[in-house]
């Protein structure tokens, strides 16, 4: 993944502070918290509207519905499928099936989906104006590596 600065931030990304930085604005917080704690009082708490920059955006969002979809749906459709073709084999005497069979079958169909919903997110491109190519391999590295540097971001509180 490239560095920081050299890259352009998503309008919804969060931005997290590390390292020294974040010890010493963490130090300066403290110190002033119950001024902010006044300020706070004072001024209503408003509601952020839809269009607020830490939205997802529509393209965005829709676009991440659809790989959901697809790559959550098709393997969960398979699960249930092999319910109703395991019956017919087994009741017309086609195929004798151990039970344990059908379980794992489906137990692995389910886990992909499961798995599905996680990548169709991930795989789709985040950003307004690409629509990223089919399989979303490379929008995958890039969000996936978003995540994680996200994860070891500690947020100020």
């Amino acid at each position: 993944m490239a560095p920081e600065s050299s890259r352009r931030r998503l309008p919804f990304e969060p931005v997290g502070k590390t390292g020294e930085k974040a010890a010493k604005d963490r130090k300066k917080t403290a110190r002033s918290a119950p001024a902010k704690k006044a300020a706070q009082k004072a001024v209503p708490d408003k509601k952020t509207p839809a269009s607020a920059p830490t939205a997802i955006p529509e393209e965005v969002s829709g676009r991440m519905l659809r790989r959901m979809l697809a790559f959550s749906g098709i393997p969960t459709g398979l699960g249930i499928l092999t319910f109703f073709v395991s019956y017919y084999l087994v009741v017309n005497g086609v195929v004798d099936l151990p039970s344990y069979f059908v379980l794992l079958i489906t137990l692995g169909c389910f886990g992909l989906g499961v798995v599905g919903l996680t990548y169709g997110v991930l795989s789709a491109s985040w950003d307004e104006g690409r629509p990223g190519n089919w399989l979303g391999l490379d929008e995958f590295r890039t969000n996936f590596g978003r995540m994680t540097s996200a994860w070891g971001a500690k947020p100020d509180r």
